[in-house]
Order: C-alpha cells, then structure tokens, then sequence
C-alpha cells in the first residue's frame, strides 16, 4: 500500500483504447496515480442490429461498431441502457427514445417493460449481456432476438494489477463491467498468484460501477467498498478517491 506520501494506486480495466486514455486523466486529476491495465479487448463480429420496431443499444462500443458497419435504426426506436450510450447513438445521428432511470440490464426491462408485450425486440450488445435483460423481456410479453456486435476477450499479458495487489502496492481498483473482475481473478491465477491478490484486494479500497458488478465480485470472494449512486466511471473514480481520502484522513 502507498505510505501516503505518493499518490494513491487506482488500478483501471478499461479497453485499450480512448476509454483507458480518459480513465487515467480523470483518476490524474482527482489526485490518483492511476495503473491503466486493460482487462476487456473488443473483437467485432461484423453483425449489426436485426430489423426490429424497438432496438435495445447496452453499450458505447455497440453503437459505433453498429455505426461503422452501416446500419440505420430507420423507423426502430432505440433504447440506450445510459447516457454514454446514448450520447454515442445521437453522435451517429440516431434519436434516443428510451434512457432508463438505472442504468442497468434492470433499468432497461423496467422501462421497457409496459411497451413491448407481443413486440419484436432485438438486444444488440456483446457475447458476454446480462440473461437479466432478455428474460426480462421476454417475461413482458416480448418477442426477443439478440444479435452479438461484438466479443469480449481478456487481452494477452493483461495482469499488471494482480501482481501488484498480491505485492501489496495498490490502494484500489475500479472495477467496471462483471467480466473486469472475472478476468482480474483469472489473471491472478494465471499467474499463481490469486490468492495473494484477493489479499490484496482485501487491504485495498474495492470500487465496482453498479450493483450487477458489485454481485459478481461478492460472488467471487471479493469484498467491495464503493458502489456509486450512477453508473459511469467518473462517479467510480470519484467514489473511489473519496473513499481513499476518507481512509488516509482516519489514519492521520
């Protein structure tokens, strides 16, 4: 752990992409040194969207490879599971006409829930979606398709951060997606050492973006601290330093 003389280690997952590039500046500016270890790599699968009345967008990364691909939503209405989703989709020049209260695969049923009974619906998202979201559809009455825009893999020599929590030299990780944690642990084991990292873990401030995220790593042994009211990394990463501060002011 840090000695409180350096800036806090704030272990990230995101893609290795601009998503990674804008993670580390945030967690900079809120005062973090940030480990950028990218645990998620996208892999296309050249797909796009089923034609469909109602078309459920979960994902930033979706909407533009949807976007890049050629498709049109044409007279589907579109349902984005939160503002970056949605914000991608209006940068491609779609019209947005469901964002959920909570973004989540939950979220999104139970805004959904009242208007697809006997409709088709088609869930555009990675391999790796919530059964939440299309149970919970189809339990509204929806006729449910779902079409896999891309794949979700761990990236080759991912693991940087398992090594430093099993050496105990990170203060926290921000855990951004249920399959950030599973590749976090299967890291760890890859290289003989997940049980010193879940002691690591154990010492360090545990952040996860929601609750979906937050079960997934208690259902692996992993205790989290921080669940943050919105789900979007710049209330993660802000919850996470908070709770950092929070700690170094009781130790001072």
């Amino acid at each position: 752990m840090s000695d409180g003389s350096d800036r806090p280690r704030v272990a990230v997952f995101r893609p290795d992409d601009e998503r990674i590039d804008a993670a580390v500046e945030l967690l900079r500016s809120l005062g973090a040194e940030p480990v950028p270890d990218p645990m998620l790599e996208v892999e296309p699968t050249g797909a796009v969207p089923a034609e469909a009345p109602l078309v459920v967008l979960t994902s930033k990364t979706g909407v533009e490879l949807a976007d890049e691909a050629g498709w049109e939503p044409g007279a589907a209405d579109l349902a984005a599971i939160g503002p970056a989703t949605a914000a991608a989709a209006h940068e491609a020049g779609w019209t947005v006409d469901v964002v959920p209260e909570e973004y989540t695969s939950a979220g999104l049923v139970a805004a959904l829930e009242d208007r697809v009974r006997g409709e088709r619906v088609v869930v555009a998202r990675s391999d790796h979606g919530s059964d939440v979201l299309l149970d919970g559809l189809r339990a509204a009455g929806a006729e449910v398709t779902e079409t896999v825009l891309y794949r979700l893999t761990r990236p080759d020599g991912a693991g940087e951060s398992a090594d430093m929590a099993a050496a105990g030299e990170l203060d926290a990780v921000a855990f951004t997606s249920s399959l950030t944690v599973e590749n976090f642990l299967a890291a760890a084991a890859d290289r003989g050492i997940e049980d010193a990292a879940r002691a690591g873990l154990a010492d360090a401030v545990v952040g996860a973006i929601g609750p979906p995220t937050a079960e997934t790593a208690a259902d692996r042994g992993v205790d989290v601290d921080v669940v943050p009211d919105e789900a979007s990394f710049e209330a993660l990463a802000t919850a996470v330093v908070d709770a950092l501060d929070a700690a170094s002011a009781r130790t001072d």
